[in-house]
């Protein structure tokens, strides 16, 4: 029984109790005075002793008990006063409403059942008690009020069971609904907190950071509050991790974390991983020394590690890391992103002024139009301004005279519309990370194209190790083909040769973890690196595309045969070859004469925009070599 339901219910029984004075006065009224007097007192102590109970808190159970209790000896006093009237006849009739007293205990009341069977049960027993001891009534009279008696005890015992039975399952649906809710709460801030915080580290993430930075941005437009960024980078970490082993290399990457932590906290700044070995400090500031001060702090700090690193290349044999810094009063930005960039600018100066230093941004240092800025800008708008496009170069199967697959490549123009090289502006996207959000994009625009041209059974879209590195790549995947409707095995992933697949776990795992979902691998510009064989001999690739250089320098004997030699080393590991870079038709001979079948280059197709693929398409896929799209 609640505490609110039993102070609605003292007060609403207690009253009734007080007004059935009428009906002694009418039915037993000789002794009316008593009636009245027993009415009002029982009542009145009824009411306030059950009513300052429930406010001080007192148990719930007990306070049921004593409701209980109040019902039993109502009726019992009430009972008690019809011995003593002379009208008996009347009192034959009266004592039927001892029934009312069980439904108050039965369905008035929230009693548990077995609060509510022992009050109905007494009530039940006084009576035949009291009346057999202090009346002589006849047989009949017995059998007609006694079974009303008893029947009322039934029927209110069994629907007060029923009620109660109820009442616990919406109980127990409202504790699961709770329980269930809650857990939902905390999953869905589990959740939130994974993907803002980094895994490695547990520092806030770049999509946390990004977040923060446009709070900064925000509070310095609305109300000058200034601010500074601090770029921090682990001085020759590659080579860190190719000396030690990656899981020194992520105790490394934990060690210089936790440190900078303390730092950050001690000054009250909000740290985060920007990704690989790069880190990232916001912090109020309204001067650009004490910005200074805070970053010399953060360098002496992981000096003062002393971790060991004997593979670096200068005079140190510790880890220690280079310091770019930008103050937002000394920039002209109008976004915060361009902060961002002056302090990337002042990081690569510290690392041209042998490492282990910091930098703070002064535009006097660069030129105000340099052209990495620029590209930097251009990508940060890029899919925003629609300046970025695919272009598709399809893989020809020579033997069968049709497409076996299309190449997707990414496109950029500068805000006039000049086009910007691949070569200059995928390097600076993976630098500072735009290579992620460029990716998704790629992703999903490859994913709608599969699903306009059908004809095309495959796409493939090139990675880099700043997508594989991150622990939503595959997921992310995941849900574009799911929502573009696209079969897995129609999407390949181009994974470079150079991205150190076998020594770095989480490529490692992101590359099992995408064979999982289905989705085809292949390796990109085999023979460029050291690390091809190795790659061949662990990794079960769909596919493997021999870079153009072999194909370039196949005019000579000695070229010539070491693409044949490539060539069979490939065939011989039982994985589908491509030749990437042919443009004649010799080269087209002398493949064949090889034994491949898979070709891409100038010679059949240059690369073509969406329209024109839907174009081949239509066409159903063939087209005569020799004839650029």
């Amino acid at each position: 029984m609640q505490r609110q339901d039993a102070r609605l219910a003292i007060w609403f029984v207690g009253a009734l109790y007080i007004l059935f004075s009428i009906t002694d006065a009418i039915l037993i009224g000789d002794v009316i005075f008593y009636a009245v007097l027993s009415r009002l007192a029982i009542g009145a102590v009824y009411i306030l002793c059950i009513g300052v109970q429930i406010r001080r808190n007192v148990d719930a159970a007990l306070i049921e008990l004593q409701c209980a209790l109040g019902v039993v000896i109502g009726y019992a006093s009430w009972l008690l006063l019809t011995v003593f009237s002379a009208h008996s006849a009347n009192v034959s009739y009266y004592l039927a409403y001892g029934t009312v007293f069980m439904m108050v205990s039965n369905l008035f009341f929230n009693f548990r059942f077995r609060v509510a069977l022992l009050t109905s049960g007494l009530i039940t027993v006084i009576f035949f008690v009291s009346t057999l001891m202090f009346f002589a009534f006849p047989f009949q009279y017995y059998v007609a009020i006694g079974s009303l008696y008893v029947l009322s005890f039934v029927l209110t015992i069994f629907i007060n069971w029923k009620l109660n039975r109820e009442r616990y399952r919406v109980f127990l649906n409202s504790m699961r609904a709770e329980i269930r809710q809650r857990q939902a709460t905390e999953r869905g801030e589990e959740l939130l907190k994974l993907s803002t915080t980094d895994a490695l580290t547990g520092l806030a993430n770049r999509r946390a950071i990004d977040q923060l930075l446009g709070e900064f941005w925000t509070a310095w437009t609305a109300r000058s509050a200034a601010f500074g960024v601090i770029l921090v980078d682990i001085d020759y970490f590659k080579m860190f991790n190719d000396y030690y082993g990656h899981q020194k290399g992520d105790a490394c990457l934990g060690a210089v974390a936790r440190v900078m932590e303390g730092v950050a906290s001690r000054h009250g700044c909000r740290i985060g991983r920007f990704g690989g070995e790069e880190f990232i400090l916001l912090l109020e500031a309204e001067t650009e020394a004490r910005i200074a001060a805070v970053a010399e702090d953060m360098r002496s700090s992981v000096q003062a590690l002393q971790i060991p690193h004997e593979a670096r290349l200068d005079h140190l044999a510790t880890v220690t890391v280079s310091i770019g810094a930008a103050f937002c009063r000394q920039i002209a930005a109008d976004k915060p992103e361009r902060i961002i960039t002056a302090a990337d600018r002042a990081l690569y100066l510290a690392k041209d002024s042998n490492r282990n230093c910091v930098k703070l941004f002064d535009e006097r240092l660069f030129g105000a139009n340099s052209t990495q800025d620029s590209v930097t800008e251009a990508l940060r708008s890029a899919i925003e301004q629609e300046r970025v496009s695919l272009v598709y170069q399809p893989i020809w199967d020579v033997a069968a005279g049709r497409i076996l697959a299309v190449e997707a490549l990414m496109r950029l123009y500068d805000a006039d519309g000049s086009a910007i090289s691949p070569g200059a502006f995928i390097p600076v996207a993976e630098r500072t990370g735009a290579i992620v959000e460029l990716g998704t994009w790629a992703f999903r625009q490859a994913c709608r194209q599969l699903g306009r041209t059908e004809a095309i059974p495959t796409i493939s879209v090139n990675v880099s190790a700043v997508q594989l590195g991150r622990p939503n790549f595959v997921e992310t995947l995941a849900a574009i083909l799911a929502e573009e409707r696209i079969a897995p095995h129609r999407l390949a992933v181009e994974i470079t040769e150079g991205l150190e697949i076998e020594t770095d776990s989480a490529v490692a795992e992101t590359i099992a973890a995408l064979k999982r979902l289905g989705v085809q691998i292949w390796l990109d510009d085999f023979g460029t690196g050291f690390a091809g064989l190795s790659c061949l001999s662990r990794i079960s690739f769909d596919t493997v595309k021999v870079d153009r250089l072999f194909v370039q320098a196949s005019d000579t004997p000695r070229g010539a045969k070491m693409l044949k030699d490539i060539v069979t080393l490939v065939q011989n590991s039982g994985q589908n070859i491509v030749v990437e870079g042919v443009e004649t038709g010799d080269q087209v001979e002398l493949l064949k004469q090889y034994g491949v079948r898979l070709l891409q280059g100038f010679y059949f197709n240059r690369p073509m925009s969406a329209d024109a693929l839907g174009l081949l398409a239509a066409k159903g896929g063939r087209l005569a070599p020799g004839t650029a799209g």
